[in-house]
């Protein structure tokens, strides 16, 4: 934390005070031991048109973001502030994962806490009923997440009548 102090000319006293978040000393210091995060600041340094730079405090950053190097001490932390935080919402691994994404960057950033508490428990599986009539039931559901087919296709549309 830094502080400064001024008396103005008109006698008023302007004090200043600046913060820095932990978690950005943590990293900048835990990058010094990531052999690939130094390689990419050695890069960095002689390649200007590099997409990571050198930010503020000697800090690795790729895109604006700071790089996370591989401490999985440092990253159990960011993620636990930012799902357990009282400042911090978690409205969906989705969003959870791009406001992470603003800030960090690291290889396989990806939320997966699930909230299990909220799910409704499965239980055994029923029989569909049988209708008397064509067309008298229909049923309609998604599969998607499907490896892509030659037309970039990754989603199934089921209709049972």
């Amino acid at each position: 934390m830094k502080t400064e102090l001024m008396i103005c000319d008109d006698g008023f006293i302007l004090d200043e005070l600046k913060g820095k978040p932990v978690f950005l000393q943590q990293i900048c210091k835990a990058q010094k031991d990531d052999s690939d995060l130094q390689a990419k600041q050695i890069q960095c340094e002689s390649n200007s048109d590099s997409e990571f730079q050198i930010g503020t405090d000697d800090c690795l950053m790729f895109r604006n973001r700071i790089c996370v190097p591989r401490n999985s001490e440092l990253i159990k932390n960011i993620l636990h502030e930012a799902h357990h935080s009282c400042l911090s919402v978690h409205s969906g691994s989705t969003k959870m994962y791009n406001d992470l994404k603003q800030l960090y960057w690291w290889l396989g950033l990806i939320c997966q806490q699930v909230k299990a508490e909220h799910q409704v428990p499965s239980g055994l599986l029923q029989p569909v009923m049988i209708p008397e009539w064509k067309w008298d039931r229909v049923t309609m559901d998604f599969m998607s997440g499907l490896p892509l087919t030659p037309k970039n296709k990754d989603v199934i549309w089921f209709v049972v009548d």
